[in-house]
């Protein structure tokens, strides 16, 4: 048991419906041309039946790909073939042991409320009876002091198998369920041994009673189970806090949507049957269930939970909105671009699958230590059993009461949980910060890392241009009045730019864009042409106005690449010129500003002791300018891919570990070069990046958080870690010298799986200091 077994660890939850025989129609056929299949797979405990899936499909020679998300239950499975092979894929995993159906977030959800009622009856029957043997048990405790006869004492005895059987046998149905199961398809788990202790427990107690024995342990029996039952039902509550935050996002996908017919009429459909193309009316509190473009209507729209932004948006018609996020304002009219799969929600859920899924180095070490411990706690418990039989003078009776003791105690929940309860409470943590993570090792790799190298344009500044305060260079940044040249308001030539942003509005090129978002107050202006390559031009009574390149507003200047198609480019940077009849031109200048936390967040890793780098492909005075206003003093400008790669190459040489952040696209290179790698992004691009993490929204200070959090989940791994080992090496020994029973052991057994979930929770606020 290697990975977090996140709630399914209460006993096999009430069961789904049952998976038809054929599962053609549960299949899709994707854009590579690979046929796809989604099922929810019951009865996964560990990393050992994880493995056993993914390695039985893997196998089949058609099949291209198979994994299996502990947090989730889902199987993805892809393969070259018609969809008809679907069902023979599912009864491969069925043939294994598992049972499958297709996929469904609310379906599982609903299973697991079902499984928590299931465990706390179960704790309530078997609190009754021990608390009723418990008073049995009493007097016959009593009786050895006071002459009771063995008539008397052996009526107590049937009174109490009477109570305790059938409530044994009702209440461990979640332990001899699970137990069962793994034993019929040549497994073990956690749950063989502790169904073996109290199936043990019992049994010798009615041979006992059967024979007239003096001693029966149905108190200790019954007692056992509702201790265990307590602990089982605690760390599903626990765990329940640190489930999946894939799986949180996957209810979001769900529901019905309201969709727009051609004739007018409307009809509730389920979500998933939505068709790219079709329209659907959103009403204000609604959540948008596919990707979409508006049609009609204004809104704001809360993207939290897809970009980590917790200020609305406003939509307008044009613009896209995705699934997962929350219409607040307005009812809106869309039109589905994607659904299912294909949308950005659904690229979210497998990064995050992927992210909690993988194997880190200390999974593979839990997973190494737990392999072993069906075969070798059993034979401990039979070893102890003879040793105290044989060697150790007590009768069959107290042996086997240690050697159960032994089975209960030494079960490796803690060791279990050690590493993927900090993993997907570090997930989800970053996730509601609007940050994914790609890799689990990700996380162990940040932690080690100690330069910061970053990327300019995209990654410490936003990549966009902004109508900046003029053209004068001091110190290598700009300053000075918005626009030069002509009269001011304020500093500013108000009526210019009003006119200026007005004939920017028809443009959707980004300089244009700049200066209608420095006037929003501005009105577009009709009959605005755009002449490629030179600006934009409007035809008045008293002439033509024109804002658009230098030389073709007329303004003498040396010729160098543009950025509004082929205008020449300043010294001072990106412009645009505005010509007016019987006015001077006037001249905006641009800049792609740093993104507003920046200099805060390179202070702040300067203080923490991380060196910080910069390496861009732009001019040396913009980078300069850049790198001065950010406090950084190493910096390179000019760089190829290449030669950031070789200065990566270099830090590696010198001993150093390195963090590259870059924009995840012409930046691949380097980002793949680095130990670990981070990527600015919008949601549009997740899927581009190479980056081991990727961060939404138009701050920097994610790159510190993700630091954070990967110091803080080392120190927790390593925390968890100590406290299973040191809970194995006090608690083994004393089991086994019978210095405890099996009441007791069923306690501590489960006050350790609560103590590394409790230590993994500390992580949501805020983690160890």
């Amino acid at each position: 048991m290697t990975a977090l077994e996140v709630d399914r660890q209460a006993g096999a939850p009430a069961q789904p419906e049952a998976m038809p025989l054929d599962c053609t129609r549960h299949a899709t056929l994707g854009e590579d041309g690979l046929s796809r299949l989604h099922l929810l797979v019951d009865g996964i405990h560990c990393g050992g039946c994880i493995r056993k899936i993914e390695t039985a499909l893997q196998r089949q020679p058609d099949v291209r790909e198979a994994r299996v998300n502990m947090s989730t239950g889902r199987l993805a499975v892809a393969w070259a073939g018609p969809a008809a092979r679907a069902t023979d894929l599912a009864g491969l995993v069925e043939g294994l042991g598992f049972r499958v159906t297709p996929f469904d977030p609310t379906q599982k959800r609903a299973g697991e409320d079902r499984s928590e009622k299931e465990l706390l009856i179960a704790l309530a029957v078997a609190g009754f009876a021990a608390g009723n043997v418990m008073l049995l048990s009493v007097s016959v405790w009593a009786g050895h002091f006071q002459d009771m006869g063995p008539a008397t004492r052996d009526l107590l005895h049937w009174f109490s198998a009477l109570i305790a059987l059938p409530a044994i046998l009702f209440a461990g149905r979640p332990f001899f369920r699970s137990a069962l199961g793994a034993l019929r398809n040549g497994r073990t788990n956690m749950d063989v041994p502790i169904s073996l202790g109290v199936l043990l427990a019992s049994g010798m107690s009615l041979f006992e009673t059967i024979n007239g024995g003096e001693h029966a342990y149905f108190d200790a029996a019954v007692s056992l189970l509702f201790f265990l039952l307590v602990g089982r039902y605690l760390d599903h509550r626990a765990r329940g806090r640190a489930r999946s935050a894939a799986e949180r996002l996957l209810t979001l996908r769900s529901g019905s949507v309201t969709l727009l017919q051609p004739d007018g009429r409307r009809r509730s459909v389920p979500a998933e049957t939505v068709e790219s193309g079709q329209r659907i009316l959103v009403a204000a509190g609604e959540r948008i269930a596919v990707d979409a473009k508006v049609i009609e209507g204004r809104s704001e729209i809360d993207s939290s939970l897809i970009t980590g932004e917790t200020l609305p948006k406003p939509v307008r018609p044009g613009e896209m909105v995705f699934a997962g996020t929350l219409n607040l304002a307005a009812p809106m009219t869309l039109e589905a671009k994607a659904v299912g799969e294909a949308t950005i929600l659904a690229e979210i859920v497998r990064l995050m699958e992927l992210a909690e899924q993988r194997r880190a180095r200390y999974v593979a070490l839990a997973d190494r230590v737990a392999k072993l411990y069906a075969p070798v706690v059993h034979l401990l418990a039979l070893v102890t059993f003879l040793g105290w039989l044989l060697f150790g003078g007590l009768a069959w009776q107290a042996s086997l009461m240690i050697a159960i003791a032994v089975l209960i105690i030494t079960c490796p929940c803690a060791l279990a949980l050690a590493v993927p309860a900090v993993q997907v409470i570090a997930s989800g943590r970053l996730l509601r910060r609007g940050i994914l993570l790609k890799s689990a090792s990700a996380l162990e790799r940040l932690a080690q890392a100690d330069t910061i190298v970053f990327d300019k344009t995209g990654t410490l500044t936003l990549g966009r241009p902004d109508l900046i305060e003029g053209g004068l260079i001091e110190g290598g940044l700009i300053d000075g009045g918005l626009i030069d040249g002509g009269p001011t308001e304020g500093g500013r030539p108000a009526e210019a730019l009003r006119l200026a942003a007005g004939l920017a509005a028809a443009s959707r090129h980004p300089l244009a864009q700049a200066v209608a978002r420095a006037a929003p107050e501005a009105e577009a202006l009709g009959g605005v042409q755009e002449i490629p390559g030179c600006g934009l031009l409007l035809e008045t009574p008293e002439g033509e106005i024109r804002l658009g390149s230098r030389r073709w507003c007329g303004i003498e200047a040396e010729e160098t690449p543009g950025e509004f198609g082929s205008e020449p480019r300043s010294e001072l940077g990106p412009e645009l010129w505005l010509c007016r009849p019987d006015a001077e031109p006037l001249r905006f200048g641009f800049a792609d500003p740093p993104r507003r936390d920046a200099a805060e967040v390179v202070r702040q890793l300067k203080a923490q002791g991380y060196a910080v780098e910069l390496l861009s492909g732009d001019r040396a005075a913009t980078v300069e300018a850049v790198a001065k206003d950010l406090g950084i003093e190493t910096w390179r400008a000019g760089c190829t891919p290449a030669e950031k790669c070789r200065r990566l190459e270099e830090l590696e040489a010198e001993g150093r570990r390195t963090l590259m952040v870059g924009d995840g696209l012409n930046d691949a290179p380097a980002l793949a070069a680095a130990l670990v790698s981070v990527s600015p992004s919008s949601a549009v691009d997740i899927s581009q990046t190479a980056a081991d993490a990727v961060f939404q929204g138009e701050a920097l200070a994610p790159v510190l958080e993700l630091l954070n959090v990967a110091r803080r989940s080392e120190i927790l791994v390593k925390q968890n870690f100590g406290l299973a080992f040191a809970y194995n090496l006090i608690a083994l020994p004393v089991a086994v010298l019978g210095m405890v029973t099996p009441l007791i052991a069923a306690i501590f057994m489960s006050a350790s799986s609560l103590l590394v979930t409790g230590n993994a929770l500390r992580l949501v606020r805020g983690g160890p200091r």
